[in-house]
């Protein structure tokens, strides 16, 4: 069981009663646990300082090597530039960094692809409550051992943020940054610092985080030095995406995309394009994990839950989607590893394809890597070990070709 902590606020000394708290990491959820409250003056915190910090005991099985583990809470902004209180897991393994500098730093978006506070990675690391929630247990150890047994610490952060937006690709690549700062700036552990050198990796959900993140780096983070990002089975299209599993198994994703959406972004007037059944299935998705998701909304028809016949058209609903497609305005200065399967199931491949297309027109260096067969879940475990490959080169400066 996750131990007792007391945790104190790293600034400012002030007098606010949420600065101290006394708490069982993982024995609330974030919207009851105090930890996860933002001070009132979260407004004068630097983007990325840390508000709190507690140590934790990991309950996900495990793992290869043995772990230290803090949860850090620290100042992100939203998709608005409104501030909010984001909270990142540091996993860092307990053997001596031998090699020389600080302990490199991968920043790891787990696909969390669910709309309520309770499927936040931090909270199921902690609690161990992944299967009951139905998270899809996320963050199994099989798929974070590697990076573990390469000796670096990992950086998990809750990408959703404190609303669980699934989709609004801005605020989590903001919080993903944001958690690398304050993971550089952590004083607990000793042998990372802000000399670390950092990479990060995505899958999914996750890969959505990672390619915001690489692209909004250049100008919201100049100063975090990326050493470089692999993303796989990236839906940088939701629109294209949405189009794509509407109707079928997977269709669950694209009504939690449109909750996080409707939640997320008000002008886009979507609860006004609902009808009596889509009143009902959005009242039935709040705070919903993946796996539930996915079992309650299968083979689900958006139309159906609509006014209107092409909900995806109406002009509202395609700005909010528009403003969270990747490589319109943007584009990577780090190397980026880009996997995806041709027939994958889930997220089709060809929106990701025109997204690097548009990345490389903007300067942006991708090895690009296409497996012929396979599918979205087990395309992951397949290139994990040459993602841990690429990013160990990365680490070790060795040349980058884009292929």
């Amino acid at each position: 069981m996750a131990a007792l902590v007391v945790v104190a606020a790293a600034a400012p000394a002030l007098a606010d009663p949420d600065t101290q708290v006394v708490t069982t990491a993982g024995a609330l959820t974030p919207d009851q646990d105090p930890f996860y409250r933002p001070p009132t003056d979260i407004a004068s915190y630097a983007a990325g300082r840390v508000v709190r910090s507690r140590e934790v005991t990991p309950e996900i099985g495990p793992l290869p090597v043995p772990v230290r583990a803090w949860q850090l809470s620290y100042r992100s902004n939203d998709q608005d530039g409104q501030p909010i209180l984001a909270v990142t897991t540091l996993l860092s393994p307990t053997a001596d960094w031998t090699k020389r500098g600080s302990r490199p730093i991968v920043s790891y978006q787990a696909f969390e692809d669910s709309v309520g506070s309770g499927c936040a990675p931090s909270y199921n690391i902690a609690s161990g409550n992944a299967g009951e929630l139905g998270t899809g247990s996320m963050v199994k150890p099989d798929r974070i051992a590697p990076y573990l047994q390469a000796g670096w610490a990992l950086a998990i952060p809750d990408h959703e943020g404190p609303q669980a937006y699934f989709g609004v690709g801005r605020e989590s690549g903001l919080i993903t940054l944001d958690g690398i700062r304050a993971v550089q700036s952590f004083t607990g552990d000793r042998s990372i610092g802000a000399d670390s050198p950092v990479a990060m990796s995505g899958y999914s959900g996750g890969a959505q985080a990672t390619g915001w993140a690489a692209q909004l780096q250049p100008a919201y983070a100049p100063e975090v030095k990326l050493a470089g990002a692999a993303v796989g089975g990236m839906p940088a299209d939701l629109t294209t995406v949405a189009q794509f599993i509407d109707g079928g198994p997977f269709a669950g994703f694209e009504f939690a995309v449109a909750d996080s959406l409707a939640r997320a972004y008000p002008s886009a007037g979507i609860p006004a394009l609902l009808n009596a059944r889509g009143v009902r299935d959005f009242q039935a998705i709040k705070g919903l994990c993946q796996d539930a998701i996915l079992t309650t909304f299968a083979f689900h028809t958006l139309s159906h839950d609509a006014t209107v016949a092409e909900p995806l058209a109406v002009r509202t609903v395609a700005n909010a989607l528009a403003v969270n497609k990747l490589g319109v305005a943007a584009a990577p200065q780090t190397p980026i590893y880009d996997y995806h399967v041709d027939t994958d199931e889930v997220v089709p491949v060809g929106q990701d394809n025109a997204t690097v297309q548009l990345w490389r027109a903007r300067g942006a260096t991708v090895e690009l890597v296409r497996d012929v067969i396979g599918g979205h879940v087990g395309e992951y475990a397949k290139r994990l070990p040459s993602t841990v490959a690429f990013l160990q080169d990365r680490f070790d400066g060795k040349p980058f070709a884009a292929g």
